[in-house]
């Protein structure tokens, strides 16, 4: 399920930020980009976002900005006047010219320079640690407004199947009437009316009515539906039970269409299965 989060900290020495990013997949897939600083807590982080997410493919960004006191230098001025004082020594000694251009040179030369060691003590720990709850309650939260509107779709499309067996009712007194019309006319035609057996033709047409009635089909695709409801309100982790009890109802449908045997019913199977298609793309997004 698409999510997204980011929080912001700082303490006296840096600036935190952290980003997280999910889109829908069906297992963890987590891709983390961090400071050195922090390279010894991945671990840790990983398992902190795959607790609280479950699931999907997962993108933390940890941006970490380091104040520097305005007081503060980024050269170390007692290495840089010690080279400078050798250099004039040495060129004075032997005689030699001293270029204009002598503090680019020291600037370049070892020590001169204050790298900032990617070091972490325990506050920045404490800080990430902070930031990173509260982007996974930004993330969290934007999953469940999207997981109200997709609950709400994928009811409404429930619904609408359930609804559609009503309408499958309409033509099913029908269909019999047509399919014993067409069985007394190919006898008719081929055998010769006063040549029909009634009492074998009325097996016959309990034979062929038995083979063509959706009866059962009927109960247990709507007995489905409601199951299908009523595991949505369920606790977490109903993801994988909605995609099998979603098989279920798909193999009523097909059932109910292998035997309809009309056209406006196979219609009516059409609309049922176009909606369930949709409700099995929007099951990948549950948890």
């Amino acid at each position: 399920m698409t999510g997204y989060g980011k929080a912001e900290s700082a303490d006296n020495k840096r600036k935190l930020l952290v980003e997280i990013k999910t889109l829908n997949s069906k297992g963890v897939d987590l891709s983390l980009k961090l400071p050195n600083m922090f390279r010894d807590k991945e671990l840790d982080l990983r398992n902190e976002l795959t607790s609280s997410l479950q699931r999907g493919k997962i993108e933390l960004s940890v941006t970490v900005e380091e104040k520097i006191e305005s007081n503060s230098s980024l050269f170390d001025e007692t290495v840089m006047m010690s080279y400078y004082s050798q250099i004039i020594d040495i060129a004075s000694r032997n005689k030699l010219p001293v270029s204009e251009n002598i503090m680019d040179t020291i600037l370049r030369l070892p020590d001169v320079l204050k790298i900032s060691q990617d070091v972490p003590d325990e506050n920045a720990w404490l800080l990430l640690s902070r930031c990173l709850r509260e982007a996974l309650s930004h993330v969290n939260q934007f999953r469940t407004q999207e997981g109200n509107a997709l609950a709400k779709d994928v009811s409404n499309r429930i619904q609408l199947i359930e609804s559609y067996i009503v309408d499958l009712e309409k033509f099913e007194s029908q269909r019999l009437e047509i399919i014993k019309t067409r069985l007394l006319q190919n006898l008719a035609e081929y055998v010769g009316e006063n040549t029909i057996d009634r009492n074998r033709f009325e097996q016959e047409l309990i034979y062929y009515l038995e083979k063509f009635d959706i009866n059962e089909e009927k109960v247990r695709l709507r007995n489905h539906c409601k199951y299908f409801l009523a595991t949505m309100n369920e606790e977490d982790g109903v993801g994988k039970k909605l995609g099998f009890v979603a098989q279920e109802i798909g193999r009523e449908i097909n059932t109910l269409g292998s035997k309809a045997n009309n056209a406006e019913m196979q219609q009516i199977v059409i609309r049922m299965k176009d909606e369930l298609e949709k409700v099995k793309e929007q099951v990948l997004n549950i948890l």
